[in-house]
């Protein structure tokens, strides 16, 4: 995840693909992912209403933000992404998710060229407020008053808590543990600027990215059978790699390195434009995987067999609703997000202050 994006982008690039080929590209042109995953793209009735009390609820818990923070928090439209992701889910649970995703992106933003000590210890403040939800337990490396993060945590977690059964408890929390795990791996790599080769950055990205929203717990059988495992890790890779993807420009003007685009290019000796095309290609075959395993799927009775189908559907959405998103908000393309979906041509930003990439 990176934040705010670019001027506006030219058409004028749609004109000219062979100069995308260049190792001096000054434009490119995205994969048409959109028009591959023809799965319906459904708005929840209360998306708007929750995008709005999400953004006064981080406002709120965050008053030392900036004016140009709050602006970025805006247009970033975490509450619209999760009413495509969850358009069943209740209101009360979408609210809870929409604050969940939110935070996640101000974690992003607030661990923006931390060391790896100073991740280590913002994770163990957001993980003691899940583990130790009733209140605030600070350990001997801890303040004794909670720091900002862990209070934020503790809140939408309090809220989650009575509507998640204890096999989504639990596999939240592993969750939250990958990611934090993958960020300090990331952080590190930063820190000697090392970029990771194709095959350890995939792994990492598959730790990093519910059952929750549709007020079901699967049984931790029908969860670790691997046809299960398969559908959430081609979910968990497309919405990363189509991140990717999308979020390139803005990374490569702050110097990033954690993209799989960057990392193609480094160890696999691509043209910008052939290590797009190649990106989006690995989004298609996962679509494509994602439906063959869809349909072998086993039975496990009809209770079951519902609640899976209805978490498939879930899975679904959050694919097809990330792709579309990542066009509305302003954190890729700016305000142009429409104009870069029709035409898909972008050229590309000039560097600007290295940063973190995600």
């Amino acid at each position: 995840m990176t934040s705010v994006a670019s001027r506006e982008p030219t058409p004028a690039c749609s004109a000219a693909p062979a100069a995308a080929d260049a190792a001096t590209a000054a434009s490119y042109i995205l994969p048409d992912l959109v028009s591959h995953c023809a799965y319906p793209l459904i708005y929840h009735p209360d998306g708007d209403l929750v995008e709005q009390e999400t953004i006064a609820w981080l406002e709120s818990s965050c008053p030392d933000l900036s004016l140009k923070q709050r602006k970025a928090l805006r247009g970033l439209q975490a509450g619209k992404f999760v009413a495509y992701g969850y358009h069943a889910a209740p209101t009360d649970r979408l609210r809870i998710i929409a604050d969940y995703v939110a935070y996640l992106f101000h974690l992003d933003n607030i661990s923006d060229g931390m060391m790896a000590r100073d991740t280590e210890f913002l994770s163990h403040t957001v993980m003691n407020a899940l583990w130790f939800s009733e209140k605030y337990r600070p350990t001997e490396r801890q303040p004794s008053e909670e720091l900002n993060a862990g209070k934020m945590a503790r809140d939408f977690w309090a809220r989650a808590i009575p509507g998640a059964g204890p096999g989504t408890q639990a596999r939240f929390k592993e969750a939250m543990e990958f990611f934090f795990g993958a960020v300090n791996i990331e952080t590190k790599q930063r820190d000697t600027n090392a970029i990771p080769d194709l095959e350890s950055y995939i792994a990492l990205r598959r730790d990093t990215s519910d059952t929750y929203g549709l007020g079901i717990d699967l049984p931790d059988f029908v969860v670790e059978d691997p046809i299960m495992m398969a559908l959430n890790q081609y979910t968990n890779d497309l919405v990363a790699w189509s991140n990717d993807i999308y979020s390139y420009n803005v990374e490569q003007a702050r110097g990033g390195t954690h993209n799989m685009v960057i990392v193609l290019m480094t160890h696999h000796g691509h043209t910008l434009q052939s290590a797009v095309d190649y990106a989006g290609e690995l989004c298609r075959q996962a679509i494509d995987a994602f439906e063959r395993d869809r349909a072998a799927l086993p039975s496990w009775g009809a209770e079951i067999d519902d609640m899976v189908r209805r978490y498939v559907l879930g899975l679904e959405a959050w694919i097809i609703g990330s792709m579309h998103w990542s066009f509305m908000t302003e954190r890729y393309f700016g305000k142009s997000g429409e104009e870069v979906k029709k035409h898909r041509c972008l050229e590309l930003l000039p560097p600007r202050t290295p940063g973190r990439s995600h």
